[in-house]
């Protein structure tokens, strides 16, 4: 029930998704019109036509540009592997040989993993055999699935649009909902979460796609001085990939590094160097100039939150955990801080640090000494 509900509600995720991201821009370009059209008479509908118009041209241009660029390339570096995949394997074998000449006690070792991968293999294609129709089927579904995607983007797009025209009349609906059913203070504190998660959020999303954008651009920039292969796709995964804290630069460096041993092994110590070099740089100089301290905790607390929300939610969840938990984190510390004040004690975490047993052994002989 719950999976046809989502299905159905694809078109509405989409449109939500897009006017969250355009919304900005669209609000940029309404306070520009408002202030050249307060000097004769006010047009707040049709400042509005023309913001939602331009914003809307300006996301699909961008995202229509992007596609130019990066599908062709990605498609001719697939293209390329599949094209020179025996080469690839021939250059393995060799290099296997010639591990193997040089050290002849692996030799042998190798004999017997190979015979047991044969027979590894051949129980694996007995197996699969049967299979064969089960897996055209999930294939022919990932490619409807894929269409329907495309469909309910489209859709998504006129979605937002209606939402981001009447958004004040949505937002007053929801808000006289939440006014009937909550009582004053619930609804209020009820606002207030909402406000707190939507600023953490939209500048946690906005900041890493920018520092994303960064880095794979960087990225593309030093594997074309540096001569290496796969430019486009591997700064296309690199760039993604980043958007996610923390794993981030894993994800996207391993099946990048894996792809450069098997095609150009020479390529991949320096494709190692450079993104460890790409991603300090980012850590340290790219990273917290965008986005500062917007999540406001820990490096433990972010680990926590990207595996729950990943382990929840999957790809949308390890991007979206971090931002989330922050204003989890915040309103829990507000209300242990509240409880705190209520028994008029101190709210400084570092003032409940255990103190070691020699300064309380020190303290409790000063205690005696001064009733004595």
């Amino acid at each position: 029930v719950a999976k046809t509900i989502l299905s159905v509600a694809a078109p509405i995720t989409w449109g939500l998704v897009i006017a969250y991201l355009v919304n900005p821009i669209m609000m940029w370009f309404e306070r520009r019109l408002k202030k050249v059209t307060e000097k004769t008479k006010p047009r707040p509908r049709l400042n509005r036509v023309i913001s939602l118009f331009i914003s809307m041209l300006i996301f699909l241009a961008v995202l229509g540009a992007l596609l130019a660029i990066i599908l062709p390339q990605v498609f001719e570096s697939v293209t390329t592997i599949f094209n020179n995949f025996g080469t690839y394997v021939d250059n393995c074998q060799a290099w296997a040989n010639s591990v193997l000449k040089k050290y002849p006690e692996l030799l042998s070792t190798a004999e017997k993993s190979l015979e047991n991968f044969e027979v590894d293999v051949t129980g694996f294609l007995n197996k699969l055999l049967p299979k064969v129709s089960d897996i055209a089927l999930k294939i022919t579904d990932s490619a409807i699935g894929f269409v329907i995607a495309i469909k309910d983007f489209l859709i998504g797009l006129i979605v937002a649009v209606y939402f981001l025209f009447d958004k004040e009349h949505f937002q007053s609906q929801l808000s006289k909902f939440t006014h009937a059913v909550l009582p004053k203070k619930a609804s209020s504190a009820f606002f207030r979460v909402c406000s707190r998660t939507n600023s953490s959020i939209s500048g946690f999303i906005t900041g890493k796609i920018i520092d994303s954008i960064i880095i794979g651009i960087l990225c593309f920039i030093c594997m074309n001085i540096m001569k290496l292969n796969f430019a486009v796709l591997i700064s296309v995964i690199v760039g993604i990939t980043n958007i996610i804290p923390f794993f981030g630069p894993f994800i996207g460096a391993i099946p990048s590094g894996l792809l450069l041993l098997v095609s150009y092994p020479r390529q991949v110590i320096p494709f190692a160097i450079l993104i460890l070099v790409i991603q300090q740089l980012d850590g340290n100089v790219i990273g917290p100039k965008i986005l500062g301290q917007s999540t406001g905790i820990s490096a433990f607390w972010v680990l926590f939150s990207i595996l729950f929300g990943g382990g929840l939610f999957g790809f949308a969840g390890m991007i979206l955990g971090v931002p989330v938990f922050a204003v989890v984190y915040s309103l829990f510390s507000e209300y242990i801080n509240y409880l705190l004040e209520k028994k008029d004690m101190s709210t400084v975490t570092e003032d409940y640090i255990p103190k070691p047993p020699e300064s309380a052994k020190t303290e409790t002989a000063s205690k005696s000494k001064k009733q004595k």
